[in-house]
């Protein structure tokens, strides 16, 4: 349905028959069942703000929005309305895979035209859409003679808050989304504080700022969640962080090399800025507005993608064991340069190997697996200045037969996925990735993983910039034209662009389970997933690999252990959502083990999705359907602290007996003292029962369901 209203010629008349002098024009939009509004405000000054409400009360105040130009003057006073239009859109969308089948997109849209009073008298509409669960605003600038190009130096889009929320947030990191969530009061953000982390391989904090999703819990309980949707061709946003008068601005990630933020031609559009708005903490992690906000499949046909588990030859370098390089000589704490060094026998992307693997992946229901370290190169990357030229994508070393790997993996029913290490040098990704994506295609490999390690080339361009957006972009590009599935690292963040591009499957984009092998600062914490799940998770698919079941890694890594119990390793697969997961132990360390069942039956690809109970930080419980079954799997994560769950299985189908077997904690099981203690039961349930559930400090319960017939 739509309905084309004139709002300013509504309040001009009123203005004429009142004979009142009218200061300020208001516009307002309401969410389809009224709980959320947005007002839309041109002040006397002829500057635009708007205001937030939910379930009538303010929850973000007078927030301004303009740009600042090079040579040319701020857009940011003397506008005008033209004209305006309300629409609204109520639709059902499939998702080829994903958390859910079905996704509902309802909303209520106003889209503003505005144009400067004077000279030069440039044009752009403003447009809102509003939904139950939050907002998304973006601006529009039109084809026009007085703004041809556009060149951005700063987009001044402010977030005013009317209070002092909790916050959980990683600073505006230019170049990485790896940082440990901070939870303090908003006043007491101090981003600069995490610059020059040792860990971290590339890294660039230039002012206090958060990287989104950055997630808040007001004073009265409400949840909030600001991102942004659909960014294309457009750079980055941060969040500049104002602690003193409570308010956050949009900074855009830079470039030293061109001195601004976004170059565009008009017509076109910037990304949604978003608002997810709950109140209860599990409703943000079913919320879908960021994937709303993005334009329908452009792909047609994906049946090539296929969401799986997977193991890989990846662990093993990490502790130590074996190496990227052929020469066998580096592992994750010293790197040279051995480029004209001997095989020492440590290499790990061997044929044998690979094959092994393979047998491992086969014989446990496994349908993938990743190979890192194939190709040449790696004697070179990591720490290099000049790495550019350095890895060849279609070359592999000495030891490793791919088509051989690849026949080997068929006749299995074993897929292989691609790596692609960039080493940060994306300029010689893109001189070979025709030929690479060409090589993957006439193979029948469907899936690679990309990685961008380290300080970016060319020196003053970032991971988060718009040249890099781009680049990451021409790569799902180019895959969708290969029938090829992106799993990205060190990527920049994902804005729910997996819905126009499916074959954009999975990222990264957090601190991931390999911290936990060599960081220094004692790994990630009990607290970390349980953040994440109402963090990073929002934005969309997360590459994690889980599923370590040697939780302390001595004597390869006698410092470093996993920070949770295996009981919260299993339940992983369910609370961090992903469609490619990895088993990402050595395959020997799973030999034996009763609770790698767990693994081998859990699903990947839902039906739908439930948050059954959540804390940010503390704990989450998440139920999510098997997508063409009947079978359900549960999973729920603590933080340091234990704690007791209740699980209702209403959720359950009414008509059916469900055989549960139930992965939990031991008595005595602790994510450091005790981490490998678990219990396995099975018993018989329906949508009557309720399970409690006690799960131990760093701990976790996972659950399969599956009907008892």
């Amino acid at each position: 349905m739509t309905r084309k209203i004139n709002f300013v010629s509504i309040l001009l008349l009123l203005a004429a028959i009142y004979g009142c002098q009218q200061s300020t024009t208001l516009i307002s939009v309401t969410s389809p069942s009224d709980n959320n509004e947005v007002q839309i405000v041109l002040d006397d000054q002829g500057s635009m703000y708007y205001q937030v409400l939910h379930n009538g009360e303010f929850i973000i105040d007078t927030s301004y929005m303009g740009f600042d130009f090079k040579e040319q003057p701020a857009l940011a006073k003397g506008l005008k309305i033209v004209s305006s239009e309300s629409t609204s859109q109520n639709e059902t969308w499939e998702m080829p895979w994903g958390e859910q089948r079905e996704v509902v997109n309802n909303y209520n849209q106003v889209t503003i035209h505005l144009e400067e009073k004077e000279a030069p008298k440039r044009k752009f509409d403003l447009i809102f859409k509003v939904y139950d669960d939050g907002l998304g605003f973006r601006y529009h600038f039109p084809k026009q003679e007085t703004l041809s190009e556009v060149i951005i130096t700063d987009e001044n889009t402010q977030f005013q808050l009317t209070g002092n929320p909790m916050v959980w947030w990683i600073p505006g990191d230019w170049d990485i989304y790896e940082q440990l969530y901070s939870t303090t009061p908003f006043n007491k953000i101090d981003a600069t504080s995490k610059r020059n982390h040792p860990n971290l391989a590339a890294t660039y904090i230039p002012e206090n700022a958060v990287n989104t999703p950055v997630t808040m819990k007001t004073e009265n309980g409400l949840y909030l969640s600001f991102h942004e949707a659909n960014l294309t061709d457009y750079a980055g946003m941060t969040l500049k962080v104002d602690t003193l008068n409570l308010s956050m601005q949009s900074e855009l990630v830079g470039s030293d090399i061109t001195g601004y933020k976004v170059k565009r031609e008009t017509p076109f559009s910037t990304p949604w800025r978003t608002i997810q708005i709950a109140d209860r903490a599990g409703d943000l992690i079913e919320s879908k507005l960021i994937v709303n906000l993005n334009e329908p499949n452009a792909l047609g046909d994906v049946s090539w993608i296929k969401p799986m588990k997977y193991v890989g030859i990846w662990w093993d370098m990490h502790l130590g064991r074996s190496t990227w390089d052929y020469a066998g000589t580096q592992d994750m704490n010293s790197w040279e340069n051995l480029a004209n060094a001997k095989p020492t026998g440590k290499h790990g992307a061997t044929t044998a190997n690979a094959k092994r693997y393979i047998d491992f992946a086969a014989a446990n229901g496994l349908k993938g697996l990743l190979v890192e370290g194939w190709n040449t190169g790696w004697e070179h990357w990591i720490g290099f200045e000049d790495r550019e030229g350095v890895f060849d994508f279609v070359t592999q070393y000495p030891d490793y037969d791919l088509k051989e790997v690849v026949r080997y993996g068929k006749e299995k029913g074993v897929d292989l996925i691609m790596h692609h290490e960039t080493s940060a040098a994306p300029r010689t990704y893109d001189q070979q990735m025709d030929e690479a994506y060409k090589l993957m295609e006439s193979l029948g490999i469907h899936a690679v993983k990309t990685g961008y390690v380290g300080k970016l080339i060319p020196k003053g361009e970032y991971h988060h910039g718009q040249w890099m957006v781009n680049h990451y972009r021409r790569a799902i590009l180019k895959g969708a034209e290969h029938q090829v599935a992106i799993n990205a690292h060190e990527p920049i963040k994902a804005t729910g662009i997996r819905r126009t591009y499916p074959n954009a499957i999975a990222r990264e984009g957090l601190r991931g389970q390999e911290f936990n092998a060599w960081a220094t600062d004692g790994g990630n914490p009990p607290e970390h997933l349980p953040i994440v799940a109402f963090t990073r998770m929002l934005a969309g698919p997360v590459d994690f690999t889980p599923g370590i079941f040697k939780i302390k890694l001595a004597p390869d890594k006698p410092d470093n252990q996993i920070n949770t119990t295996l009981a919260q390793q299993l339940a992983l697969y369910v609370v961090i959502y992903g469609p490619v997961q990895m088993a990402a132990d050595l395959p020997e360390n799973y030999e034996g083990q009763a609770a790698f069942q767990f693994i081998r039956d859990v699903g990947v690809d839902w039906e739908q999705s439930k948050v059954l109970d959540g804390e940010i930080g503390d704990f989450v419980t998440i139920a999510r359907q098997e997508r063409g079954t009947e079978k359900w799997f549960v999973g729920s994560i603590t933080d340091e602290n234990a704690r007791e769950v209740t699980i209702n299985l209403d959720f359950l189908s009414p008509s059916k007996k469900y055989k549960a077997i139930l992965y939990t904690d031991g008595e005595n099981a602790h994510w450091n003292d005790n981490p490998l203690e678990l219990e396995i039961e099975e018993q018989e349930v329906d949508h009557t029962t309720t399970l409690t559930l006690q799960l131990a400090p760093g701990g976790g319960a996972a659950i399969s369901l599956v009907p008892a017939e």
